[in-house]
């Protein structure tokens, strides 16, 4: 997202990928998807999410990415008036590869990267915030911006400081995020497509629902965001044919507000570390 975005802009944003969703889940999907109101439980707070993440989170993320920024300058590995003049263009015989090459080799990368921390985050106390994400029990395209600002940040760090310190071209590096989190959000939808003979190639709705399926056999399964190639590799890939995920949710309470979410998994964590008074 760019810097000079406005609550305005970011309302547009929204209207046009509600419209887009509605004939995904709504028409094209009709008659194969989960049975659920348009206006579900947690729709206002989906919605509050999307403003937060866009008008403060992702700010946060741009801010961050001064921690590779200065790593490359104080190693001297890159002279800071490249960063100054926008001239930096990665640096090292990966950034000399073609531009597509590039590409390839960082969307392989970057869903690599984002396999293993999204099985950290359901693990130990990662797991607090990322059950934010997992808490949505009518889950459609809304249902992405679910995320935790803890979570979101350690995603998009996680995933971009390695590829900027392997020295790819970072407008190539940077250029992956929308396409991602539309491909992220459509994974959500509430239509039960699974891409028939490509279903273990590239990740589908259905692959992902079941990642989101309060049923045993499906919980923690299907990690990847992009390429289920890591789930088989792993042995973390659960797509039954002829089934369909139908229950979303955890087995956890969760609050129903934004702030209460926001602040539930320190909530959880202070109570876990918390000390009992002797009797």
């Amino acid at each position: 997202m760019s810097s000079d975005r406005t609550p305005l802009s970011v309302l547009v944003a929204f209207l046009v990928l509600a419209a887009i969703f509605f004939v995904i889940e709504r028409i094209a999907g009709r008659g194969r998807n989960r049975a659920q109101p348009v206006f579900r439980k947690g729709w206002f707070t989906d919605v509050v999410y999307w403003f937060a993440t866009i008008l403060v989170t992702k700010p946060l993320v741009r801010l961050l990415l001064i921690v590779p920024v200065a790593i490359l300058v104080f190693s001297r590995i890159v002279p800071v008036e490249a960063f100054r003049s926008g001239t930096f263009t990665g640096f090292g015989p990966l950034s000399q590869q073609p531009v597509w090459l590039q590409a390839v080799q960082i969307y392989l990368l970057v869903d690599f990267i984002g396999y293993w921390t999204h099985r950290l985050f359901h693990r130990g106390r990662w797991w607090p915030f990322h059950a934010v994400h997992h808490s949505s029990e009518d889950l459609d395209w809304l249902g992405s911006l679910r995320v935790h600002p803890v979570n979101d940040l350690c995603n998009k760090l996680a995933q971009v400081t390695p590829v900027l310190l392997m020295g790819y071209n970072p407008a190539v590096t940077l250029s992956t995020a929308p396409i991602l989190t539309f491909y992220a959000i459509f994974l959500h939808a509430n239509v039960n497509w699974d891409f028939g003979p490509l279903r273990s190639i590239i990740a589908t709705p259905v692959f992902h629902r079941w990642h989101h399926s309060r049923d045993r056999e499906a919980w923690d399964k299907n990690f990847a965001g992009l390429f289920p190639i890591w789930d088989l590799l792993f042995g973390t890939y659960y797509m039954p044919k002829g089934r369909y995920p139908e229950n979303f949710g955890i087995c956890e309470p969760m609050p129903g507000g934004y702030l209460g979410q926001l602040w539930e998994p320190f909530a959880r964590l202070f109570r876990k570390t918390r000390k009992v008074d002797p009797v």
